[in-house]
């Protein structure tokens, strides 16, 4: 009987804790249903408003993910609900990028140029910072699945997506003057650019162990080598040859065993 109370105190607790957030939750819905309804047709206006609803589903990911960790404290076990539904808030704050600058891993600049020049007007330094949160926002999420492997290979997928629009919200026009120490952009534009430098190389080898340790999917095999590529093809862009020759080097050894490791497949369906 004591232990009802106390699960009974517990859950009182735990809904008085999570109301504010959870009330936030309600009025970020309320702001994306505004900013959709106020969108025109405007390839501009309605471009910017999809980078703020991307940037207020990482609002709502913030709030679930500390309802979820309110309940780790006072319940001690996770908040399922609240973690789902910061996972389909990171999906649609992806989405709502990928409507914008494209998810293209590896395509030349020119395939999406057109969608940058909707979104000039937004600066190099917030485009990083929407970056860096989002991020953030799918490592925090990340970590509190940690327990549970079921999902550790869905946000395999998930920030690979994270990954391609990060790369294809830098304007590769301007990389070069914004890249210039005295250009006001030269931080912003520099920080991003190793950012995604990194994160299509950990793509890579996160693809590469989802084909290794998981499915054995050819698709997950050569899903890394489009990212390895990508990474090749923004380092020859940005000319470092020397980085470029080796991504290479990488491509040859894994189109190798990626080689091999079909016509075994074959043999052995044979």
């Amino acid at each position: 009987m004591a232990t009802t109370k106390t699960s009974n105190r517990d859950m009182e607790k735990y809904h008085t804790l999570a109301k504010p957030y959870n009330d936030m939750a309600g009025s970020i819905f309320n702001i994306e249903k505004e900013i959709t309804a106020a969108m025109g047709t405007d390839g501009a206006d309605s471009a910017s408003k999809k980078m703020i609803l991307a940037n207020e589903m990482l609002n709502l990911v913030s709030n679930y993910v500390v309802v979820n960790g309110i309940s780790q404290t006072v319940l001690k076990v996770n908040d399922e609900d609240a973690l789902s539904n910061a996972r389909k808030a990171l999906n649609r704050s992806v989405g709502y990028l990928e409507e914008v600058v494209t998810g293209y891993i590896d395509v030349p600049f020119s395939d999406y140029k057109d969608r940058l020049e909707a979104i000039d007007a937004v600066t190099p330094a917030w485009r990083y910072f929407l970056v860096r949160k989002m991020g953030l926002s799918i490592d925090l999420l990340a970590s509190a699945y940690s327990g549970n492997t079921k999902w550790k290979w869905t946000f395999v997928e998930l920030k690979g997506r994270f990954v391609a629009v990060a790369k294809n919200l830098i304007d590769m026009d301007k990389l070069v003057v914004n890249s210039d120490p005295r250009s006001p952009h030269y931080e912003p534009t520099v920080g991003h650019l190793r950012l995604v430098k990194k994160l299509l190389g950990l793509s890579a080898e996160r693809y590469r162990e989802k084909y290794e340790l998981s499915t054995k999917s050819t698709d997950d095999f050569q899903k890394s080598l489009v990212f390895l590529s990508s990474l090749r093809r923004l380092s020859i862009l940005t000319g470092d040859k020397e980085k470029a020759d080796t991504i290479k080097k990488k491509m040859d050894v894994w189109n190798n065993k990626l080689t091999a490791d079909m016509t075994r497949l074959k043999a052995n369906k044979g």
